[in-house]
């Protein structure tokens, strides 16, 4: 979930909605071309959520988690005892062993442009082939829950704090592919548009206070923070109508890659 350093993450925040969080790490894994895998690397496994749908599919391999968060690594050995996981840095993490399988749920949206390919790359050239490096973000910078971010950011007191702090955008489906293909056999990327049937327009706010919405808050102090959210959620109810049934669908764009060396 993250695995670049920052200040730390909230496991329960992220796990108010672990279902719709998990569904992409079972929809990428099941483009997985493996049937037994001995090794895998969970990179960025926040509260262990995804590690197990790999340990569920794959109960014979042997599963490292790792995460930047504490929070999130000390959640993981509640949830996986007997599992393995480490508090470490994607930036800067490497292992000489040989892996069968990289898997990273909503991580690399969260690293600078250049260092993306750059740690796919560190990691995956060196393994041997056949190795897969498989990979899901959110693709959804454009949607009017992260677009209304920015305006609200813009919009108050607290706007200098926030300037600038939107991460940036993920490569294209063309621009990964390109970069990935030099070093890969084989690249694979699709697009899935999930709609998430929330209680109300404050469970939005709720669903992104995890991610998307925590460079936003993290640098206001109280009163900043609750005045922006305030002006956050009066924005998200003017874009997202109410459903016949009272809930409102959130539309969450995401981008998958399975590359095989």
């Amino acid at each position: 979930m993250t695995m670049t350093s920052s200040k730390d993450w909230s496991a329960a925040q992220y796990l108010k909605f672990e279902a719709e969080r998990t569904q992409p790490a079972r929809d990428l894994l099941s483009r997985v071309p493996l049937t037994t895998p001995a090794r895998i690397i969970d990179l960025g496994c926040g509260p262990a959520n995804s590690t197990k749908v790999l340990s569920t599919r794959f109960p014979q391999a042997r599963i490292t988690g790792l995460d930047s968060s504490h929070d999130m690594i000390a959640k993981a050995k509640t949830v996986l005892p007997t599992s393995d996981f480490h508090v470490a840095d994607l930036n800067t993490w490497t292992t000489d062993e040989k892996v069968d399988l990289f898997f990273s749920n909503a991580v690399f949206q969260w690293l600078k442009p250049d260092e993306r390919i750059a740690v796919i790359k560190r990691l995956l050239a060196p393994q041997e082939k056949g190795t897969v490096f498989a990979l899901q973000v959110p693709n959804n910078l454009s949607e009017p829950s992260h677009v209304l971010m920015g305006e609200a950011a813009a919009a108050g007191p607290w706007a200098a704090k926030l300037d600038g702090v939107q991460r940036e955008g993920f490569q294209s489906p063309q621009e990964l592919y390109d970069l990935v293909k030099p070093f890969a056999g084989e690249v694979h990327i699709f697009e899935t548009s999930y709609y998430h049937s929330l209680e109300s327009h404050e469970a939005v706010v709720e669903w992104v206070k995890g991610t998307g919405l925590r460079p936003f808050v993290d640098p206001l102090d109280e009163d900043e923070k609750r005045g922006f959210l305030e002006e956050y959620l009066r924005r998200l109810r003017g874009a997202y109508p109410v459903s016949v049934d009272g809930r409102v669908l959130l539309k969450y764009p995401r981008l998958f890659m399975v590359a095989v060396k």
